[in-house]
C-alpha cells in the first residue's frame, strides 16, 4: 500500500511540475506571441524571430523554455528548424484554469444573488416610506 501512495504522490508532483513549466513559459509576452504565431501553422525559427528586436540567441532561449514546457514541438530538416504548437500541454493548462473558473463562477453567482437581494430591499424600503404632501 505504501508503494501505491508513492506512485500517486509522484504522479501529482509530476503534474504540478508540468503545470509550473507551462505557466512559466506562458508568463512571458514574447513567448505568448510566439505561441500565437504557431497556433495557425508551423513556423521556422527565423519566422518566429522576425517580429522581435532581439538576437537569434535570445529567441533560441525563449524557444527552449517553450520546448522544455512541452508547448513547442521542434523538427529539423537539414539546417532549418520547424516549430509547432503542442496542443496537449496547452490543454493541460486550460483544464487547470477551468477547474478554477467553476469556482469563480459560483462565487460570482453568489455575489449576484446578494446584490439582487440588496437592490430589492433598497427598492422596498424606498417605496414603503410615506410621501409628504404639500
Amino acid at each position: 500500500m505504501a508503494n501505491r501512495s508513492y506512485i500517486v504522490n509522484h504522479m501529482v508532483e509530476q503534474n504540478e511540475n508540468q503545470l509550473n513549466d507551462i505557466f512559466q513559459a506562458l508568463a512571458d509576452p514574447t513567448r505568448r506571441e510566439m505561441i500565437r504565431l504557431m497556433a495557425g501553422q508551423e513556423r521556422t525559427v527565423t519566422e518566429l524571430a522576425a517580429p522581435f528586436a532581439m538576437s537569434l540567441a535570445a529567441v533560441s532561449k525563449h524557444l527552449k523554455v517553450l520546448e522544455r514546457s512541452g508547448l513547442l514541438a521542434r523538427r529539423k530538416e537539414g539546417r532549418i528548424h520547424y516549430c509547432s504548437l503542442s496542443g496537449e500541454q496547452l490543454s493541460k493548462a486550460h483544464q487547470w484554469l477551468r477547474m478554477y473558473e467553476r469556482l469563480w463562477s459560483r462565487q460570482f453567482d453568489a455575489l449576484e444573488q446578494v446584490l439582487k437581494q440588496e437592490v430589492k430591499e433598497e427598492q422596498a424600503s424606498f417605496t414603503d416610506k410615506p410621501r409628504k404632501q404639500h
